[in-house]
């Protein structure tokens, strides 16, 4: 659809960028598109998806090439992501916490870590789960109940966390818990520890469960489960970084990519939209024209451009700011915010444009309107966004006097 060619495009990308962008575009309208409605409403894992996915190198997209990755950056993954989730958000979902374990230990891990987990990760043979949330906690991390005890060279986990995104189907999870680290600031106490373990569900390894899958309104096909650790055992030196206590700084780095991330989706579910919105606004006629000349749609279709248009040049601001090597704490909050509450307006004006038949299930449209409210809470909720905008501001504008 031409459609395709005029919004969300992004200035100044190497050939090498254009040609994965066009790629993965291609793949997303044959392989994505036409199979998501099915999958999506039997809750149905897109398995051959993921084998074409992994086929394409895109589970090594961000690795670095010695280890036998693409080693790109992560603006390209950014407009890789946006991609996906213009076709189904669930198949970017199944890469999003795999890019976030893998930036963690290309920036975080010991060369010894790096060198037995990427090289696996760029084929997809490992693939990663990245787990925060517990039960009772979404946004104070802080207030981690789940517990690791040094004894000799290992430690015992105990506690449950929850809405963690390929629970089942990865096969190493990067987790946050408490160790006791004797620090003043509770954060101070936080371990990452990389978590080995077979794909499945039930106990998976002594102490180790993972229930089952989380039935969700929207984001199906990707499951989502709870963990639970019941005298776990782990090695020492499975600890992200070989040195505990750190383990709040290296998550915090990882959501930043995740909040790219969570933006690229939402920027992608809106432009399709968009797309579908402007082509059934062309279709349908009533008072004698296509609804798209009545100045109430052509106004609505100008408006969601427009919120297509910004919440893309944010996203791929954040994403080049975090290439730099900058920090991007503020910019990634600013575009997860306005990029998540952007794609659930647009939904919702492409939602109405199809009148009754939004509502009907053979209609994308009512896919799309289940997915975009969670990418209002994913990866931190609009509020939290604000506190970290605001707090970031504040640090940079004090007042003198």
């Amino acid at each position: 659809m031409s459609a395709m060619a005029r919004l969300a495009q992004t200035a100044g990308l190497t050939d090498i960028q254009e040609e994965i962008l066009a790629t993965v575009r291609s793949f997303v309208d044959k392989e994505i598109i036409p199979h998501a409605q099915a999958l999506e409403h039997g809750d149905a894992y897109p398995a051959d998806i993921v084998d074409g996915m992994k086929e394409m190198g895109l589970f090594g997209l961000t690795i670095p090439e010695e280890f036998g990755g693409l080693g790109e950056s992560l603006l390209t993954y950014a407009l890789v992501v946006e991609q996906i989730a213009r076709g189904w958000m669930s198949v970017s979902g199944v890469i999003n916490t795999h890019f976030i374990v893998a930036h963690m230990l290309k920036q975080h891990g010991t060369d010894e870590q790096r060198r037995k987990y990427l090289p696996r990760m760029a084929t997809g043979e490992v693939r990663g789960s990245f787990s925060m949330s517990e039960p009772e906690l979404g946004s104070d991390v802080a207030a981690i109940r789940t517990r690791a005890a040094r004894s000799g060279d290992e430690y015992v986990v105990d506690g449950q966390k929850m809405w963690l995104t390929n629970g089942g189907t990865s096969n190493l999870t990067a987790v946050l818990v408490k160790t006791d680290e004797g620090a003043e600031k509770a954060h101070r106490n936080l371990t990452a520890f990389l978590v080995e373990k077979p794909e499945g569900y039930g106990e998976v390894l002594p102490g180790l469960t993972v229930p089952g899958k989380i039935d969700k309104m929207g984001y199906k096909g990707v499951d989502t489960t709870e963990l639970v650790f019941d005298g776990f055992r782990i090695p020492a030196d499975q600890v992200l970084g070989g040195t505990p206590g750190h383990g709040f700084r290296h998550m915090m780095d990882g959501v930043e990519v995740g909040r790219v991330n969570v933006a690229a989706r939402a920027c992608g579910i809106a432009l399709r939209s968009f797309e579908l919105a402007i082509e059934y606004a062309q279709q349908r006629r009533a008072f004698g024209k296509p609804i798209a000349e009545h100045q109430a749609i052509a106004f609505k279709l100008a408006e969601m451009a427009t919120k297509v248009e910004a919440a893309h040049l944010m996203m791929v601001n954040a994403a080049r700011l975090k290439d730099s090597g900058a920090r991007n704490d503020v910019e990634a909050g600013m575009a997860k915010l306005i990029a998540s509450e952007y794609c659930a307006e647009v939904t919702q004006e492409a939602f109405r444009i199809h009148g009754g038949y939004g509502y009907s299930k053979e209609y994308e449209i009512e896919r799309l309107m289940r997915e975009a409210p969670f990418l209002l809470i994913g990866e931190g909720t609009s509020e939290i966004q604000k506190t970290i905008i605001s707090r970031g501001l504040l640090r940079e504008y004090r007042a003198r006097g």
